[in-house]
C-alpha cells in the first residue's frame, strides 16, 4: 500500500510539475528532495527534455554533437560532492571558511543547486575523446569543445536555453561555466518561488552538511545574492 501512495504521489507530482502550476513548485521539490525520473540517460522535466532534444537534433544537421553529462541532481548527490570536497580540502590545510570559500566557487550548497530542478544542463560534444575533467573553461576555448560552445552562443536561446554563469567581470558568485545552460521557460517560475520561499533557511538545519557551523546568516545572505543570483540576467527575468 505504502508503495502504490508512493506511485501516485509521484504520478500527481508530475502532472502538475509539467502543467508548471505554483502548486507544484514545493519546497522539497526546490531542495531536490523530489525524485525525478526518466528513461533518458539524463533526467529533465518534461517541456526541458523535448526541447533538447530538438536542439541536439538541429545541432546535428549542422554539424554540431552534444551529450548531456549532468541533468537532474539529487539533494543527497549534492551534498555527497560538498562533503567530499570539504573533506579533501580540509585535509590539504585549509581552514573550514576557506574551504567553504573554496567550494563555492563551482560547486553549491546541496538544496540550492539549479540542477535540483530538472531544467538545468551541462553539455560537452561526446566525439573528442577527454580523459580526466571534461568540464574545464580551456576544453571550450581553443579546445576541442569549441564548436559546440559558439553553437550554443548562437543558437541555444532558440529553445529556450541559457547560459547561467556566464563570461561577465560584473558578475558575482559562481565562476565562469561554458557547458551549463537552463531552460529559462520552466527554471524562471522556480528561481522566483525559490527566492519567495526563502528555501535557504531551510539547508543550514542539516547537522551532516560538514561545516554546516559556519554557515551563519550573513554568509547565506551573500550567498543569495552572489550565487543563487549572481547569474545571465535573462535568467531572473522571472515576471
Amino acid at each position: 500500500m505504502r508503495n502504490l501512495f508512493l506511485i501516485v504521489s509521484l504520478l500527481f507530482f508530475g502532472a502538475n510539475l509539467n502543467g508548471q502550476t505554483n502548486r507544484s513548485i514545493t519546497t522539497s521539490f526546490l531542495k531536490g528532495e523530489d525524485t525525478l525520473v526518466s528513461s533518458e540517460p539524463y533526467t529533465l522535466i518534461k517541456g526541458a527534455e523535448k526541447a533538447y532534444k530538438e536542439m541536439q537534433r538541429v545541432a546535428k544537421t549542422e554539424g554540431v554533437q552534444m551529450r548531456i553529462v549532468s541533468s537532474f541532481r539529487s539533494y543527497a548527490d549534492q551534498k555527497r560532492i560538498w562533503n567530499s570536497k570539504y573533506k579533501r580540502f580540509l585535509n590539504e590545510g585549509l581552514s573550514p571558511q576557506k574551504a567553504i570559500k573554496k567550494i563555492i566557487q563551482y560547486s553549491t550548497l546541496p538544496g540550492t543547486s539549479r540542477h535540483h530542478w530538472g531544467t538545468d544542463i551541462d553539455l560537452i560534444d561526446p566525439i573528442p575523446d577527454i580523459k580526466g575533467d571534461v568540464l574545464l573553461e580551456s576544453h571550450f576555448h581553443a579546445g576541442p569543445y569549441q564548436k559546440l560552445r559558439v553553437w550554443l552562443e548562437e543558437n541555444a536561446h532558440q529553445y529556450g536555453f541559457y547560459l547561467v554563469y556566464t563570461q561577465d567581470s560584473l558578475r558575482k558568485g559562481f565562476n565562469y561555466e561554458p557547458w551549463h545552460y537552463s531552460y529559462y521557460p520552466k527554471a524562471k517560475d522556480f528561481l522566483n518561488k525559490y527566492v519567495a520561499q526563502c528555501v535557504l533557511e531551510e539547508i543550514k538545519k542539516d547537522t551532516l552538511l560538514l561545516g554546516y557551523q559556519y554557515i551563519d546568516q550573513q554568509f547565506m545572505e551573500q550567498y543569495k545574492e552572489e550565487n543563487i543570483l549572481g547569474i545571465n540576467p535573462v535568467l531572473k527575468c522571472w515576471e
